[in-house]
């Protein structure tokens, strides 16, 4: 069966995206959570355990706390209360800190670092998985067993301001409620007023029980200008000032021979060089300090410079047995034990058996072999330990020997509950090696089937699917892999995602595997005779000569395999872009010493190549065209090193990684509010060029509808403060922008509109390839003006360089040294990797810009948001793969051009994406596997499926090419 290089390259890519998606489906694992459905209550806590007599009471000790105020302020570091700013940026938390009645501590927050995931990880104690990172945009209500909802069962009244996340996750568990966006970025000051704004009469009142205040300020003003901006220290001594009014408040208010307040300041995740939420390499260390008058007065200044460190998701039990509540049954953290030091030793003791028999009970429905596990052996013995200090302690033992066997069990406790923590969080590393495995194998098997056909020149692939289906191999094979499925599914210890499903689906897909791996042994064998004498990769290639571009083959092919061989290693991961500037610089090295050769070197058949370069017309005279020869010579040799210099300037546009992120650049100098009036005047050259440089193919109505579009990108910068107008004063209000980027997406479907029309009107009534190509080119324009707005202002250089940079290749290099498909297309390929770099992306999650999917939108709505924050995101990558469209679809073209660009596009995505699954694979136990190779694993994911997508375009373009 025969089947055209561009289908088959877009079903290989399809398949992939499924392997990718199943390896997904077994690598990251399900949160640690109970069976069981209900959540934890008052009467199923366990007995007091008690040594030969019946059980002993079942109560909760008395709460320790009256009232509990919580304050969260986002993205808040730990130097920034106990390094050596802390003096400056909150004196009075430093203060209490130092000599106050607190507790300070470095609480670790796990990956993944994003707002919701860490509020998650706050109320339930649980760890949140990375699906958690995608539900942070539209955060659904939690129903899972949480401190809120323990509270609010238990009669407690919240009030809540700040953050609407909290709102959405808790609705209907709020007495009170005011929320706040969290996405507008550029807004830091009204986002906190209006929080504040409700606490003088807030606290005044008794009607509440626990307060909870969510600042988003301190976050913004990270994402916008970083963690050493001029704006931090104010907003600081702004959140000394609110703790200090709190703190003064609950003072006053606490009644004598009343139970204590408790005051807890915290962050939700860290902030790093670049302004983003951290955890790139490290866990995330976050401040917090516990503050009530239960706590004794101290007096050592000392205390600050060595504060204790916990996991974060040990605020939870804590704060549960604090107000007397049960212990969220999916927590993982284990009390604070400093925090019940002023209570009994039988009520210490009893709350920690309470925190080990709800971590006992998790353990038990994540481990089949739990009784083997370290801390709940130790567990079992404390509680038996504990059993006889309560005996003694009833029959009114009041000795020493009862003091010191308290203390020993209440260490013996503390141990257990570290022991079981930490098994229950490596949990989070337990995968369902069955799906990933099959998951991989599927993978590499399309990939397999894929290579052999990769240096052919034939515009079809030959697939023996018939004679594979009747083959024996094939009947065997079936029999194999159902005979394995059958014995993994009757073995595994845990359940497996392929277990689950029905024998229908697991039968097709045990048949297709066997079709894929016959037809990759039947392509194998009618490929082996022949491979030696495999001559020219393309039939693009030029006939001319007596030189070749072997240099430049073995240059994109061992840049290629080097890039892929370099992600086995984490560092190179999160510092990828340099391995993407270093290729690219040499790219435009080994170009320059191609043009030097097509124009120096070569003497022989000077005059056919005067023909190639400038096509003698009569109407010109031979002066006039010798003329044009030398000009356009000279402009190729320049348009390497202007590359080169284009790719230096941006690299200094955007720092990006993890090593030198904290560098200065210009896109922090340009965004600066001294340097606005240079931005403006930037940004509004830039729109400019962009539209000399897209509006010359385009027809007039698109180039009228283009031009307004830019102008509306420039008012909508303006509107959000981020440009200038020469009539607008720097007092001005800032609005949201809505009506000026909903301007511009009129436009911007205008021209999608005309270029859909143009390409259907020459595949269907005429074929027509100059209307194709205009059409084409709109569509193109309609991406450019899309982008545009898309981008921050600093940014538009970038678009520019990208514009430039495509015109200048394809006028002077591609086309007059005879590049073919596959070299292009690799071309594309390495430009749009470097480009997606230069707008400042990185393999963190925390880099991508999420604000950009509320452009022109009053709210969040999940299609639009999703497909905007993609295409920002990806936005080098696609203009390059759509200007190759474009390029490879022009009437000077071979018919098969198109075809060849997207086997080659396929592959180029296909093989990082296969050697990065078995190289995850293998280092699933690696050290920074859940901070640097899952993130890079998700890009690799989102970065297959746009390709997969563009591929699909190709093949209707040589659809198109076909029929014309």
């Amino acid at each position: 069966m025969k089947v055209r290089s561009s289908v088959f390259a877009s079903f290989i890519l399809m398949f992939e995206v499924i392997g990718i998606a199943l390896f997904l489906r077994g690598f990251f694992p399900v949160p640690v959570k109970s069976s069981f459905s209900s959540k934890n209550k008052l009467s199923d806590l366990p007995a007091e355990p008690l040594t030969g007599s019946s059980p002993n009471s079942s109560r909760l000790p008395h709460p320790l706390f009256k009232k509990v105020v919580v304050m969260l302020v986002d993205a808040l570091r730990e130097d920034f209360v106990f390094g050596p700013s802390g003096h400056m940026y909150m004196p009075y938390t430093r203060h209490v800190v130092e000599r106050g009645s607190s507790h300070s501590f470095v609480a670790k927050a796990r990956p993944p670092t994003v707002t919701m995931p860490r509020i998650k990880a706050l109320t339930t104690g649980s760890i949140p998985g990375f699906i958690d990172v995608v539900m942070n945009l539209n955060s659904p209500a939690l129903l899972e067993d949480n401190l809120i909802w323990q509270a609010k069962t238990a009669g407690k009244r919240i009030v809540f301001y700040g953050d609407d996340t909290w709102v959405r996750l808790f609705p209907k568990h709020f007495m009170e409620y005011d929320g706040t966006t969290s996405f507008f970025v550029s807004d830091y000051t009204e986002v906190d007023n209006n929080v504040t704004r409700h606490l003088d009469s807030t606290l005044k009142r008794d009607d509440w029980d626990i307060l909870i205040l969510h600042y988003l300020g301190l976050d913004h003003i990270g994402h916008i200008s970083g963690p050493h901006s001029s704006l931090i220290q104010p907003k600081l001594l702004e959140m000394d000032d609110i703790l200090k009014k709190i703190h003064g408040a609950l003072i006053l208010k606490e009644a004598e021979g009343s139970l204590p307040y408790l005051l807890v300041l915290c962050g939700d995740h860290g902030m790093s060089e670049t302004g983003s939420h951290g955890g790139s390499s490290e866990t995330v260390r976050v401040p917090c300090v516990i503050i009530s008058t239960t706590f004794f007065y101290n007096s050592s200044p000392l205390f600050c410079l060595c504060p204790g460190v916990v996991e974060q998701v040990d605020l939870t039990p804590t704060l549960a047995l604090g107000l007397g509540l049960p212990i969220s049954q999916n927590s993982v953290g284990r009390v604070i034990p400093v925090v019940l030091e002023e209570t009994s030793l039988r009520d210490q003791l009893r709350f920690l058996h309470l925190n080990g028999h709800q971590l006992s009970c998790l353990l038990k429905d994540s481990m089949s072999n739990y009784e083997k596990d370290a801390g709940f052996e130790q567990f079992r013995v404390a509680e038996k330990a504990h059993g006889n200090w309560m005996k003694l302690y009833i029959e009114g033992n009041t000795s020493e020997v009862l003091t010191n066997m308290g203390k020993k069990v209440l260490k013996q406790y503390l141990e257990a509950l570290a022991a079981m923590s930490s098994a229950l969080s490596k949990q989070l590393g337990k995968y369902d090696m069955y799906s990933m495995i099959a998951g991989m194998m599927f993978l590499l098997l399309v990939l397999l089937l894929a290579m052999p056909e990769a240096l052919s020149g034939a515009a079809a692939v030959d697939l023996p699917v018939l004679s594979a289906l009747l083959s024996l191999p094939f009947y065997l094979l079936c029999l194999l892999l159902a005979s394995v499925h059958v014995l993994v599914c009757t073995s595994a210890e845990s359940s497996c995602y392929f277990c689950s499903l029905s024998w229908g689906l697991v039968f097709a897909a045990v048949a297709f595997s066997s079709t894929l791996f016959c037809i990759l042994i039947s392509i194998a064998t009618r490929r082996l005779p022949l491979g030696p004498k495999i001559q020219g990769k393309s039939p693009l290639r030029s006939s001319g000569g007596d030189w070749s571009l072997s240099e430049l083959d073995v240059l994109l092919l061992a840049g290629t395999v080097g890039h892929t061989l370099s992600l086995a290693s984490s560092s190179f991961v999160e510092e990828e872009h340099q391995i993407w500037y270093f290729l690219l610089s040499t790219l435009c090295l080994a170009v320059f010493q191609d043009v030097c050769r097509k124009y120096f070197r070569e003497q022989r058949g000077s005059g056919d190549e005067e023909d190639h370069i400038l096509p003698s017309k009569d109407c010109h005279s031979s002066a006039h065209a010798k003329a044009g020869i030398y000009s356009e010579k000279w402009l190729a040799l320049a348009t390497p090193p202007f590359t080169l210099l284009c790719c230096r300037l941006l690299r200094s546009l955007n720092q990006t990684g993890v090593q030198w992120a904290h560098l200065p650049d210009v896109g922090h100098w340009l965004n600066s509010s001294e340097n606005k009036m240079v931005l403006s005047l930037l940004a509004a050259f830039c729109l400019v060029l962009i539209y000399f440089l897209v509006q010359r193919r385009c027809s007039w109505v698109s180039k009228v509808a283009l031009a307004l579009g830019l102008l509306g990108v420039y008012s909508y910068r303006a509107a959000v403060g981020n440009v200038l107008f020469p009539w607008q004063r720097y007092g001005q209000t800032m609005s949201k922008g809505t009506v000026e980027a909903r301007f511009v997406y009129v436009f911007v479907l205008g021209i999608l509109f005309t270029g859909t029309k143009d390409l259907l009107r020459s595949q269907i009534i005429t074929a027509d390839a100059k209307l194709k190509s205009r059409g084409l080119w709109e569509i193109y324009s309609g991406l450019v003006l899309l982008v545009s707005l898309l981008f921050r202002a600093h940014n538009l250089p970038m678009l520019c360089c990208c514009l430039l940079i495509q015109t200048l290749m394809a006028q002077f290099i591609w086309k007059k040294l005879y590049y073919d498909a596959a070299q292009t297309t690799i071309m594309h390929y390495w430009f749009g990797q470097a480009f997606f770099y230069f707008q400042g992306n990185s393999n963190n999650i925390a880099t991508i810009d999420i604000s950009v999917g509320f452009v022109g939108l009053e709210g969040y709505v999940e299609a639009p948001a999703i497909f905007l924050t993609a295409l920002s995101t990806y936005a080098g990558p696609l203009l390059w793969a759509c200007h190759l469209v474009c390029y490879l679809s022009s009437e000077r073209r071979s018919p098969v051009a198109v075809s060849h660009g997207c086997y080659c596009l396929a592959l180029l995505r296909s093989v990082p994406a296969a050697a990065y699954i078995v190289l995850v694979t293998v280092l699933r136990y690696h050290l920074f596997i859940w901070s640097v190779f899952s993130p890079k694993l998700l890009y690799e994911s989102m970065h297959l499926l746009l390709t997969t997508c563009i591929c699909l375009f190709f093949n209707t373009m040589e659809q198109s090419v076909s029929k014309s």
